[in-house]
Formats: structure tokens, C-alpha cells, sequence
């Protein structure tokens, strides 16, 4: 995608959002559009997953608020309409959910159902932050396990060939199921908060959630235009995913599994990590320190030869 845009001239390091300046005012306007297939069946809870998918880039950006979305459907023509209502109405409960709401939207037909919208928020010109900014020495610090991608492939199968996964305890695989689910439904509004209990948050040294391009890419984009490198240590992962994974050829071993709705992940200097890690705990947003960032070879990410894959259940 970036030398798509470098080609057709629109250069220049990749961000979670568009940044516009609001004349003479001390803002940023900060706008996203994301649409992506369903992933569950269930109507209210695909809303909800889409939702934050959405709002989640907006928040990466430290936004503190979303000013509302606008929402964006493609529907089956042969679609029953209470599925189109379900839709809508995970979408506008999620909203309500983050202190927001629903203000407008576009609805077309299509041969596959599509769902996603845009999302915008105002911040202050000296509380951006950006995906790039990380420095030597940091810590790399993730709000949410890693592992949907596969949870996900066995939502699937389990409905519809369910054979296939005999040899895994169904209780316990329903269970990391139904916490990926409530993972892709979790806001990751709660750690700009956090963010903005402190008078001064410039230990934070960049920001952006993890998604399509899984631990690895999103890291990987937070290294362009530098000269610094990541080694990645420690990963948190739902259970069961790592088999799962290799059951089904997903890329989890490398950290480049995608993710939907996924953690904040966030360059910490190594000094503040410790305390902004127990004031997360504290706000009830499990993280985990996952790697740091080096000075070995120009923007490559690297995975520690005693990387270790931490299993993580819900509670």
C-alpha cells in the first residue's frame, strides 16, 4: 500500500488517521474510514466488532473522544432486514458505549455484505500521538493479547465442520472464542484516559493499535523514518491460538497474524513502563511488556531466539 501512494504521489510516513489542522484553532482533526466482511454471524455483535475496528484508530491517536460516526453498509439484496437492524443497532450501542453516537451514513447493495463507517475526533496540537516517535531504549507495551486470527478461524469451524477440531477440548476452546469476541468489542478508549490522568505523558513516545498487519507490522510501521530496530520478547497470545495457527497456516509464530479491534501498542521509555504499566492494571486494562526498541539494523523487527508465548484465558 505505501508504494501505491508513493507512486501516485501522496508520500509521507503512515499514520492511523488523516491529520487536519483547524484554522485558527490549537486542534487537530483526526478522521477515519475503515469496512471490512463479517467475521461472526451474530447481527448486533458484528456491529459492535466494526464499531470499535473503526473508533480504534482514532483513539491510537490519543483522541479522547469520538465526535460520531458515520456508518457505512453494503447489503445483500436478498438480505432479511432484521439482520440490517441487528447491524445498526450494535453500532449505535457500541457508540453509546464510548459517550458518542451515530451521524449519518451511506447504505448500498452488493453481492457481499460489507460494514464499517468513518469516525472523527478533535485533540490538541501538543497531545497528538503519532505511530512514529519511538527512541532507543524503550519499552514496547501491548493492552491486549494477540491470536484472533485463528480464534476466529475455529468460530468458523466449529459451526460448520466441527470434526476437524476434536482433539481440542470444545469447553475451553468456546471459552477463548468468546474472549476474542469480547476482545474485538472492548474499546481501547480507556487507555487514552489513562493517558490523560497524568499532567505529563511525554514518556509516551508513540502509539498505534494493532490490526490487518498483526505485533510484527504494526511495529514495523512504528520504525519507518528511523534508524532504530525492535526485538520482540514476550507475546500474549489467547488460548489455544498457537496451535491453532499452525493447524491452519497462520502467521502467529512471526507476529504477523492479523488482528481485528486489537491492542493499543505503545513506545514507553524504559524509566516510566513499570508505573504506567500498574496504572493501566489499575484502570483494568490488562498489557504486557512485549519487546524494546534497539539501534541493530534499520527498521527491521526481530524476534528473540527465547521468545516466549505467553497463554492468556479469560477470567
Amino acid at each position: 500500500m505505501k508504494e501505491l501512494l508513493e507512486k501516485v504521489g501522496l508520500q509521507g510516513l503512515t499514520e492511523d488517521c488523516s491529520i487536519t489542522s483547524v484554522p485558527n484553532t490549537n486542534l487537530f482533526l483526526l478522521e477515519n474510514i475503515d469496512i471490512f466482511t463479517p467475521i461472526v454471524d451474530e447481527p448486533e455483535i458484528m456491529g459492535e466488532i466494526a464499531t470499535c475496528n473503526v473508533t480504534n484508530d482514532v483513539f491510537a491517536m490519543n483522541v479522547p473522544q469520538i465526535n460520531g460516526m458515520f456508518v457505512f453498509l453494503a447489503l445483500q439484496t436478498l438480505m432479511p432486514m432484521e439482520i440490517a437492524e441487528g447491524i445498526m443497532n450494535g453500532i449505535n450501542n457500541f457508540m453509546k458505549k464510548i459517550n458518542s453516537k451515530v451521524t449519518g451514513g451511506h447504505t448500498i447493495y452488493c453481492e457481499w455484505p460489507l460494514i464499517g463507517g468513518g469516525a472523527s475526533g478533535f485533540v490538541e496540537k501538543d497531545k497528538l500521538i503519532r505511530k512514529q516517535g519511538l527512541r532507543k531504549g524503550d519499552k514496547l507495551l501491548i493492552t491486549k493479547p494477540t491470536g484472533l486470527q485463528p480464534v476466529m478461524a475455529a468460530y468458523r469451524i466449529l459451526k460448520d465442520t466441527p470434526e476437524i477440531l476434536e482433539n481440542y477440548s470444545d469447553a475451553e476452546l468456546r471459552n477463548s472464542i468468546n474472549y476474542a469476541i469480547e476482545l474485538m468489542i472492548t474499546s481501547n478508549q480507556n487507555v487514552v484516559k489513562t493517558i490523560y490522568s497524568y499532567d505529563d505523558f511525554s514518556f509516551i513516545h508513540s502509539m498505534t493499535d494493532v490490526t490487518g498487519f498483526g505485533l510484527a507490522g504494526h511495529t514495523r510501521e512504528m520504525l519507518e523514518g528511523t534508524n532504530l530496530s525492535a526485538l520482540i520478547e514476550t507475546v500474549p497470545i489467547i488460548k489455544y491460538s498457537k496451535e491453532l495457527a499452525r493447524d491452519f497456516n497462520y502467521r502467529l509464530d512471526s507476529c504477523e497474524a492479523s488482528e481485528t479491534a486489537g491492542g493499543m501498542l505503545l513506545s514507553v521509555d524504559a524509566d516510566n513502563v513499570e508505573e504506567f504499566s500498574n496504572r493501566l492494571s489499575s484502570n483494568n486494562i490488562h498489557n504486557w511488556v512485549v519487546g524494546l526498541i534497539d539501534k541493530k539494523d534499520p527498521r527491521l523487527v526481530r524476534l528473540s531466539k527465547n521468545i516466549e508465548f505467553e497463554e492468556v484465558s479469560k477470567k
